[in-house]
């Protein structure tokens, strides 16, 4: 299958710069995967579409700060670091700019009260690093890190905590799980006052965000390792709903491969906590085990992301609704409009 099957014109203007100030103000497109019918409706308008025995499966991770600037030690040389997975104890994986210049035992230097030393590098500019501080890492990190917003986004972001779920819980991501965006704390009280329970699982959004694929072929595509979290609370949850012929709907697509990746482990038994890391890649022909809706963004042409909305309502239905998407000027990306296909 060629990767240029799921490619698409998206005029600029419509990549979403800033955040909507109130986060149900957003757009959603509706597509019913069976039928490929479309409409064109408001946020808030999701609690119409979900039903009391439904089950919404939400992703806590939480951003941190991970985009640094500094200088090269030895040259004084501009220097930017994008944290992706910590390792062990300071011992992080990290994309680096410039890749050419920052070689193996490169140290930069972060405002004097941090400082990296790079241990390995392999390619695309991928590094590991080892820092060196005195104090709480995790502090340092707050006040000298950026949040890390997608190349696409060129406005600066006034408020962190808008690139932020309102439940994110578990520091360790380097992008937010955007579909998340859209909720309020108001309108999780409002699903759950239908009768619509709410579990979480974490997964640390990784290197799989930022990669482009370069690849001909979908089925040469390798995705990255990303760290998984499901609690036996939340296992038990998605069979209780299971058995009793709910739906489960996950919000975002690091939602979904996360419950992709606990169904294909269970092997067709109930659902086990566990953890792990998952490079779960999902494509139009995986059968899913458990996701049975989704609520997600607008995603990048020929991105991993369209696939796997491809893969719950078909290819052709989503480069459909896409096309209309793009003809009503929806907003796309990490701070656009959103989709549900039920």
């Amino acid at each position: 299958m060629k990767v240029d099957v799921y490619d698409f014109e998206l005029p600029e203007h419509l990549i979403a710069q800033v955040p909507l100030q109130d986060r149900t103000a957003s757009r959603l497109l509706t597509l019913n995967k069976q039928t490929g019918e479309v409409r064109h409706q408001h946020f808030g308008e999701i609690l119409d579409y979900l039903h009391e025995g439904d089950t919404l499966i939400l992703n806590d991770t939480r951003v941190i700060p991970a985009r640094l600037f500094g200088i090269k030690r030895d040259t004084g040389a501009k220097a930017e670091v994008l944290l992706l997975t910590q390792l062990e104890g300071d011992r992080w994986e990290a994309l680096v700019k410039p890749g050419k210049k920052l070689k193996k035992g490169a140290v930069i230097d972060f405002g004097g009260e941090l400082e990296a030393v790079i241990e390995e590098e392999s390619d695309m500019g991928m590094r590991v690093l080892s820092f060196r501080y005195e104090g709480i890492f995790q502090e340092i990190l707050d006040r000298l890190g950026e949040m890390p917003l997608p190349p696409y986004i060129k406005e600066k972001l006034d408020d962190r905590e808008r690139y932020q779920t309102v439940y994110a819980k578990h520091e360790g991501s380097a992008a937010a799980p955007t579909a998340g965006l859209h909720f309020t704390k108001e309108l999780l009280d409002q699903i759950a006052a239908k009768g619509v329970q709410v579990g979480f699982v974490t997964l640390h959004v990784g290197l799989g965000t930022f990669r482009p694929m370069s690849v001909e072929t979908v089925e040469e595509h390798v995705m990255h390792e990303e760290f998984y979290s499901l609690s036996a609370e939340t296992a038990q949850l998605l069979n209780e709903t299971k058995a009793r012929g709910g739906r489960i709907i996950a919000v975002g697509t690091t939602s979904a491969r996360t419950l992709e990746t606990v169904a294909r482990e269970a092997k067709g038994q109930l659902i086990e906590a566990s953890s792990g890391w998952t490079q779960i890649f999902i494509y139009p022909g995986h059968e899913f085990g458990l996701v049975d809706a989704m609520v997600t963004n607008f995603h990048l042409p020929k991105s991993t992301l369209v696939m796997l909305v491809s893969a719950l309502a078909g290819r052709e239905h989503i480069m459909d609704a896409y096309q209309q998407a793009v003809a009503e000027k929806y907003r796309f990306f990490s701070f656009g409009d959103a989709m549900f296909i039920y």
